[in-house]
């Protein structure tokens, strides 16, 4: 069985992009579980496609808070958010593809990190990949903070401000968008704020 046909198993809404971002050496969208029962702070995760598992500490999450502008300890972050939100903010979990509110989405405004309220994307950057996930081509100036996956393939994005956990970017896709990048945006990490309605 072929790798695409794989990719298209996952699910329907997936695999266009599943495929070509496996065709470019860049693939993310898979999904990542809640913690496994029993298992603390044990988390699943897929690269590729088989499992492994990681085991994020307190001292992990605290120090990934510290050296961000806003930072919080893990209990903090706890009372603040929801499990699921906890998940995947600070743990950098996945929300399972075209289950997320702002997917198909396309209303006028700003999306902010749910975390910490810092703008992130305006509207107009967002466009319709079809691949599950809320997508745009770019962030406003400062707010987003790459860093490389230690695998080498991909490039997480992160709030700037709090460092919780937004997504992927991804170039090369072929979409027409300005930058030729892709963010592909947790639906949970974000907050949407609509534009103020005009003056009558």
């Amino acid at each position: 069985m072929g790798a695409p046909h794989l990719l298209r198993n996952l699910h329907p809404s997936a695999a266009p992009c599943a495929i070509k971002s496996f065709q470019h050496a860049v693939h993310r969208s898979f999904y990542t579980p809640p913690p496994l029962p029993g298992s603390g702070f044990r988390t699943a995760v897929r690269f590729g496609f088989g499992w492994v598992l990681h085991h994020p500490s307190r001292r992990v999450t605290v120090a990934m808070a510290s050296s961000f502008p806003v930072k919080k300890s893990e209990e903090e972050w706890r009372a603040v958010l929801s499990p699921e939100q906890f998940r995947i903010l600070r743990l950098k979990g996945t929300e399972y593809p075209g289950t997320g509110e702002y997917d198909k989405f396309f209303e006028k405004g700003v999306y902010e990190c749910v975390g910490c309220g810092t703008p992130l994307y305006e509207s107009t950057t967002k466009f319709n990949s079809g691949c599950g996930w809320p997508a745009f081509f770019k962030g406003l100036p400062g707010a987003i903070r790459r860093t490389p996956d230690p695998d080498g393939r991909r490039t997480e994005i992160t709030c700037a401000a709090c460092g919780g956990h937004l997504g992927h970017v991804f170039k090369g896709e072929g979409f027409p968008v300005p930058t030729n990048e892709r963010h592909c945006v947790n639906s949970i990490s974000l907050k949407f704020v609509a534009d103020p309605e005009p003056d009558s």
